[in-house]
């Protein structure tokens, strides 16, 4: 059959669902059946699983004219997909377009949810289409004979490569493709992604660069106009003095009316604890959306998310609190509305939330921001640019990720073993590890069957033998064992279940917060308030409680940065901020934030373009200095411990910082001489690095770094199902041996991958230099204020919250505010 034909084909299928192909799939079609590999860029909600789907179709039938009466069994596409939550939904695309085709194509799911009875069936016959995670597919690379169950297999699909693009997952991806290309002779790769930056080097890093596969590409690019509504929600009265946190619930009701008027509505919080603590002020003061309003976040049980998720396409609910668990791809056509609580932090991650409503060709995407302290409708001003301009962030690929390398060749001696010879070439052509050296192979060899210079007396690092032809495999079950139970790259704190005293699990929570908890005590989660009963072998076991107070939990990483665009738009904003007149019209927000504008011109300025704020003034605490780079607060934790350290050069002083993502201040009990300091010119980028190890203690930061490594590389085991080790346990183990390798082994490679991963990804040392690089052409302009101004007050009271409790927090910040409007 001809290529017009099957297109043919496709097409009066399309017809009969009332469909036109977009071009977009169109194109991709095409390209596929040339025999290409490539990357397509297309926004949620635009038929992106149809645009691959249909032509893996297609080919079949080409090869197999007599495809209706006979069917070639075996795994002839994957398609990877970084969540469980959208595995349902592009089985349910696919299986209709093969069925409906008169194909026998069968469809199987495999991710950490699937059962061991499913698992047992598809080791025995593969479907022909298997959708799967990046590290369910490194589990079948630790299979024995995997190379038979991939040797026909004709397809690989990655969804949503921008979010794994960036991460570990990323590399395992990589890695995993570097072998499949060897395996499978006739092997198309490609990648599914929402807009980013660097889309050409999305592909690059998907294809491996200067590879065949890359050589035979092409980047598909779906030119859709969508159009995006953005709307603040504007308190009714602004507070000169604002506050994070504050804002956000008081708003409550002004939600409730944006719920009622839309057949769905989600509300995205950025952290599961806004998550819970929203959902929980929903109901108590809305009663009456008592089953129309639900939750949904990552540590809830897998039928409940599953049962939203249904509820939302049934349109029995209407509204769901949620994370970014609802980020990615599941389709939801009644989704109306979104509403963004707090800014998101970038505006890729706005742009894919809001095309979550009107979640189809042609539809308008409406989006409410909802500010958690007044000061953040600047970034809904920016926001309402970005969407005009398009302009996303660039995803940083990972480079020399030797954790994930080490558990990589581990997951290969477990199943068939490998050849050193043979499997470097394929590894040097990952982008990851483009450039790695004779010696760090070496090393990493040694690694892997020696356990390095330092661990060689100990039997339990040494996992791979060396057989007699040379090949290099791990024998040992027991090591075999703990290895599969360990794949993947992403590391948490210890997870223990919830479960009720008689029976019914409720979900997941990290053991730092649990940890933290006697019996007795209430803490809401689910949309329940639970009381803890006992803690026994990894469970937290609970019963309902009726006491209205009750703790939220809190899960690490729940703050997150601005990315560096995010931090370009609100300084541009800041900057138009300045050149306000007071009675010019402007936008909404702008006119909203005025009174906050005008306090803060009266007691300090706006700093303008070629301007750099500091403020200094004394209260009760002692001596503030606060900065405004505008920068982020990953950049402004750096910054600050920077400069903190080169001021104590000058004179012996002590400082507590404080940070956001607006600024940073150092508060001392003597005042800082802050002539001294814009004379000795502390902003350089000269001796950066160096002053940096002495301020942060990057030792200590890069040492916490090293537990993540340790896990992924497999140097310390997190356990068995229900008996995993405490996390203190892992801490404690990681520290022993980084203190082993900082004394006796320095060259060692995930030793040093600590550091560099902490001033890569955690510092952002590359946006440091540039913040720095700006600051030092900026004039310094120093204000001694009487008291805090608007623009101080938020980072002020944010340190408050690290020691009091909200009900304290909110009295005590009340007392402050009679003070500052007096």
């Amino acid at each position: 059959m001809k290529r017009a034909e099957l297109i043919g084909l496709a097409d009066d299928w399309f017809a009969g669902q009332d469909w036109k192909p977009f071009k977009f799939q169109k194109d991709t079609w095409t390209a596929y059946l040339q025999k290409k590999n490539g990357l397509l860029n297309a926004p949620t909600g635009s038929g992106k699983t149809y645009a691959l789907w249909v032509p893996i179709v297609l080919d079949y039938i080409r090869k197999n004219p007599d495809y209706k009466t006979k069917h070639k069994k075996g795994l002839k596409a994957i398609w990877i997909t970084p969540l469980r939550a959208l595995s349902v939904e592009i089985e349910q695309a696919a299986s209709r377009f093969a069925e409906e085709m008169g194909t026998q194509f069968t469809v199987g799911i495999r991710t950490g949810d699937t059962s061991q009875k499913d698992r047992a069936a598809q080791k025995r016959s593969m479907p022909d289409l298997l959708i799967t995670t990046p590290e369910s597919l490194q589990l079948l690379l630790a299979s024995k004979n995997y190379d038979k169950t991939f040797k026909d297999l004709q397809a690989i699909v990655i969804d949503e490569w921008h979010e794994l693009l960036g991460t570990k997952r990323g590399v395992q991806v990589e890695l995993g493709l570097s072998r499949l290309k060897t395996i499978s002779k006739d092997l198309r790769i490609w990648g599914i992604s929402a807009t980013i930056g660097n889309l050409d080097q999305a592909r690059e890093v998907l294809l491996g660069p200067e590879s065949k596969a890359y050589e035979n590409s092409v980047l598909v690019r779906a030119f859709l106009k969508k159009k995006i509504d953005v709307r603040s929600i504007i308190p009714k009265k602004m507070e000169k003095f604002p506050w994070r946190g504050h804002l956000g619930l008081h708003l409550l009701d002004e939600v409730v009316p944006i719920i009622k008027e839309s057949r769905t509505t989600l509300l995205f919080t950025n952290t599961r604890s806004q998550c819970e603590l929203w959902f929980q002020k929903l109901l108590s003061k809305y009663p009456e959306f008592a089953g129309e309003v639900a939750m949904h976040h990552g540590s809830i049980n897998k039928e409940t998310r599953l049962w939203v998720e249904q509820a939302i396409r049934n349109e029995s609910l209407k509204a769901v609190v949620c994370t970014s668990s609802l980020d990615l791809g599941v389709d939801f056509a009644p989704v109306e509305t979104i509403v963004q609580i707090g800014g998101p932090k970038g505006v890729a991650r706005f742009l894919q939330r809001a095309g979550r409503s009107g979640h189809q060709p042609g539809k308008v995407s409406l989006i409410y921001f909802l500010p958690t302290h007044a000061i953040e409708l600047i970034e809904a001003s920016a926001l309402q640019k970005a969407v005009v301009k398009k302009a996303v962030e660039d995803r940083v690929p990972y480079l020399m990720s030797f954790d994930v390398l080490v558990q990589y060749l581990n997951t290969l001696a477990v199943s068939n073993g490998f050849f050193p010879k043979e499997i470097f070439p394929e590894i040097a052509s990952t982008f990851c590890f483009q450039g790695i050296t004779e010696d760090q192979w070496r090393w990493i060899l040694n690694f892997i069957t020696k356990g390095s210079q330092s661990l060689q007396s100990y039997d339990e690092y040494k996992k791979v033998e060396i057989e007699e032809d040379g090949k290099f495999k791990i024998n040992n079950r027991g090591v075999a064992m703990r290895h599969r139970l360990q794949i993947g790259t992403i590391v948490s704190d210890a997870v223990l279940s919830v479960k009720y005293i008689k029976g019914g699990y409720i979900g997941t929570m990290e053991e730092f917060f649990i940890s933290k908890l006697k019996p007795g005590d209430v803490f809401t989660f689910a949309g329940r308030n639970l009381e803890l009963v006992r803690i026994k072998n990894m469970q937290v076991l609970v019963r309902k409680s009726k006491k209205k107070t009750a703790k939220v939990p809190s899960w690490s990483g729940g703050r997150m940065t601005f990315s560096a665009q995010m931090s370009e738009l609100l300084r541009d904003e800041m900057y138009e901020a300045s050149a306000l007149e007071q009675d010019e019209k402007t936008s909404p927000e702008f006119e909203a934030l005025k009174p906050i504008f005008k306090r803060q011109q009266r007691d300090s300025i706006i700093p303008k373009a070629d301007e750099f704020l500091i403020e200094t003034f004394k209260t009760r605490e002692g001596y503030h200095a606060v900065f405004y780079p505008f920068d982020g607060r990953f950049v402004h934790e750096a910054l600050g411990s920077l400069l903190a350290y080169r001021i104590s050069l000058l004179v012996p002083i002590s400082f507590s910082i404080a940070f956001n993502d607006y600024g940073f201040e150092l508060l001392s009990d003597q005042e800082i001489d802050m002539q001294r300091v814009l004379d000795n010119n502390l902003f350089s980028a000269d001796f950066l690095m160096d002053d940096l190890y002495k301020s942060l203690n990057a030792t200590e930061m890069a040492r916490r770094k090293f537990r993540d490594i340790a896990v992924i590389a497999g140097l310390v085991f997190t356990g068995y199902p229900n008996k995993l080790i405490k996390s203190k346990h892992l801490q404690s183990n990681s520290q022993l041996l980084f203190s082993v390798f900082r004394d006796y082994e320095e060259d060692n490679l995930l030793y040093q991958q600590a550091f560099r991963e902490t001033f890569e990804h955690q510092l952002e040392e590359g946006r440091l230099r540039i913040s720095l690089d700006r600051i030092s052409k900026q004039t310094f302009v120093w204000k001694k204020c009487a008291k805090p101004t608007p623009f101080s007050f938020p980072i002020i009271t944010d340190r408050m919250r690290e020691k009091l409790s909200s009900e304290k927090l909110e009295d005590r910040i009340k007392r402050m505010l009679k003070q500052l409007e007096a």
